[in-house]
């Protein structure tokens, strides 16, 4: 974990464009994935997301503001988010 990472209390997996599932526990790989491997540059909801993970990693923003961001720039392109219930099944967005 990165030094300035801040954790999200409850992870999520999202199901990438290529049918896997990927695990973010925290913004700063929230962050990376939405700067480095996102399959669409363009968007409102990824441009918010990108800006309160920046937020939230410097202590201006809750996480939990980040987390619901990154959840919507996800489902705007496409890619469901599955967040573990505590049976470790999955519920899909």
């Amino acid at each position: 974990m990165n030094i300035r990472d801040v954790p999200w209390t409850i992870p999520l997996k999202v199901q990438l464009q290529n049918g896997l599932h990927r695990k973010f526990t925290s913004v700063y790989e929230a962050l990376d994935f939405l700067e480095g491997e996102w399959p669409l540059r363009k968007g409102e909801r990824h441009d918010r997301a990108v800006s309160l993970c920046n937020r939230a990693l410097k202590r201006m923003t809750p996480p939990a503001v980040a987390r619901e961001e990154f959840i919507a720039a996800c489902l705007e392109a496409g890619m469901p988010v599955v967040l573990d219930d505590q049976k470790g099944d999955g519920l899909r967005c």
